[in-house]
């Protein structure tokens, strides 16, 4: 049976100003899941499977001008979507017949932001308890670059010849070009 690997991609409220009611720039507390951008792939990036989970937020349900600009997301998506703890279920539903080596994300943000929503929502997606891997960083590491080669996503994706397919800071966009990378990352090299 293959090796599989889930990136997830998360896409959150989000304001190019201070959060609304606070006089400061935001946190990733403050921040909310509004998509879970997830993809089901083998660790030379074939993918098997891949889904977009929208989320309804709960304490700052009205989305920014900035966030719907940024990443696509209407009022009305997410007006729609179910809230957190229902989409962790239909999510944990969707991936039960997968088995995974680990689960990764280009940087550490997607898995601080849901540390943040276990304790916000007492509840996490069981792909949660697997290992999470820096796919940024190892990426940067196989490729034998320094730590201050540019390395987000676009950069990752142009150093390979590729152009970005989709919506940028759309979850489940970004998920799938990151699976495009994985044949250039060793996942052991952390």
């Amino acid at each position: 049976m293959e090796e599989l690997v889930l990136i997830v991609d998360l896409e959150a409220t989000c304001w190019d100003d201070h959060v609304p009611g606070l006089h400061r720039m935001q946190t990733v507390e403050d921040m909310e899941v509004i998509e879970f951008g997830c993809v089901v792939a083998t660790l030379q990036g074939e993918v098997i499977d891949s889904r977009s989970f929208l989320v309804r937020p709960l304490e700052r349900p009205t989305l920014s001008e900035f966030c719907t600009s940024l990443t696509s997301i209407t009022q009305s998506d997410v007006d729609q979507a179910d809230l957190y703890p229902q989409v962790i279920a239909a999510m944990d539903h969707w991936l039960a017949n997968y088995s995974f080596v680990c689960w990764g994300s280009w940087g550490n943000y997607d898995r601080n932001q849901i540390t943040v929503e276990q304790n916000r929502h007492q509840c996490a997606p069981k792909f949660f308890a697997l290992p999470h891997v820096n796919l940024k960083t190892l990426w940067r590491k196989s490729n034998g670059l320094s730590r201050k080669a540019k390395s987000g996503l676009l950069h990752a994706l142009e150093y390979h010849q590729f152009k970005f397919a989709g919506a940028h800071h759309r979850g489940i966009d970004d998920a799938l070009n990151v699976a495009r990378l994985l044949p250039f990352i060793d996942l052991q090299a952390s």
